[in-house]
């Protein structure tokens, strides 16, 4: 009985896992807003009751797609700033940043379906909290090092932002200085705005050398929160910082 339910179990999985595959290939094709489960259906050779077992809504399936690739970006930055990576925060600021944006611009589909334009009818349910922090809670950790060794330059707080700032420092990090947090939440919105406007084509006949482009962006990034001085030569290890500003 327990290699029938292990048998069960295992084919289940293959099934999900071919169900989300046609999914995104239909992603890529149509985009989110036509995704069908008749039509994945059709396409895997099942018929739509059989399909509704694993995925009971269109909704659900799209779920568990946005979880999957929040979780997917999310591992990518763990990944990049996890031993044996460079102790230097701002080397891991600049390596976390790179590899999210190659994520991006390697899985534009999957990036677009949670960084682009809302599917209309859909509301994501809590189930997507978590993983689409996971990038924001790696940038908050490079910070959190830094602080406890003394390298945070902390940045100005205006009198206005104090209390969105005490607010934002209780649930994202109580252990930051309210004025990094601010900093912190400003530079994860404008990393992914960067990768936005490269992905989604904004850079087209404007910016040329974007990897130039983009490392000099962090590099700003990651002086405006506190990680070390910006001067003309940007983060170590950064394209903009082997040459002369100017």
């Amino acid at each position: 009985m327990t290699t029938i339910r292990g048998a069960r179990a295992r084919a289940r999985i293959e099934v999900t896992a071919a169900i989300k595959d046609e999914a995104r290939r239909q992603l890529a094709a149509e985009g989110a807003a036509k995704l069908s489960l008749r039509a994945v259906a059709r396409e895997l050779g099942m018929v739509s009751s059989a399909l509704y077992r694993y995925f009971p809504s269109r909704d659900e399936l799209l779920t568990a797609l946005i979880v999957d690739a929040y979780d997917a970006v999310g591992a990518t930055a763990e990944s990049a700033i996890a031993p044996p990576a460079a102790p230097a925060p701002t080397a891991r600021w600049l390596a976390l940043c790179r590899a999210v944006r190659a994520w991006a611009l390697a899985h534009p589909h999957e990036y677009a379906l949670i960084y682009g334009s809302p599917v209309p009818g859909y509301t994501a349910p809590r189930d997507t909290v978590a993983p689409a922090a996971r990038v924001g809670a790696a940038l908050i950790s490079i910070a959190r090092d830094a602080h406890r060794s003394g390298g945070l330059a902390l940045p100005s707080l205006a009198e206005e932002i104090r209390p969105e700032a005490h607010r934002l420092t209780a649930t994202l990090a109580p252990d930051l200085p309210p004025a990094a947090v601010v900093a912190l939440v400003a530079a994860w919105s404008q990393l992914f705005g960067l990768i936005s406007f490269e992905v989604f084509g904004q850079f087209n006949r404007l910016v040329e050398d974007r990897d130039a482009f983009f490392d000099e962006a962090v590099a700003r990034l990651a002086h405006e929160t506190g990680l070390g001085a910006h001067p003309a030569g940007a983060l170590p290890g950064s394209r903009a910082g082997s040459r002369s500003g100017g």
